[in-house]
């Protein structure tokens, strides 16, 4: 079940991250164009609600495979 702090971190997080790429992908793609701005947006638009869902999706699976390196780490420690 996804709790209101899951949540809210996963909007912040898929907006941030979509952003990042979304600007560094649009500028290497277009440069920067008269029209920059509106292709970044328009991009973004698509990239922000893709990067929801992802964490949405990924979050636990990723929680369980840091917490078995962590695990491994940790025994191999002398």
């Amino acid at each position: 079940m996804i709790n209101l702090p899951n949540l809210i971190f996963t909007l912040v997080m898929g907006c941030l991250m979509s952003l990042s790429i979304t600007l560094a992908t649009t500028f290497v793609r277009v440069g920067l164009a008269e029209n920059f701005f509106w292709v970044w947006l328009e991009v973004w638009l698509v990239a922000y609600p893709v990067a929801i869902v992802c964490i949405l999706i990924y979050r636990p699976f990723a929680s369980k495979i840091t917490a078995q390196i962590m695990k491994a780490l940790d025994s191999n420690k002398p």
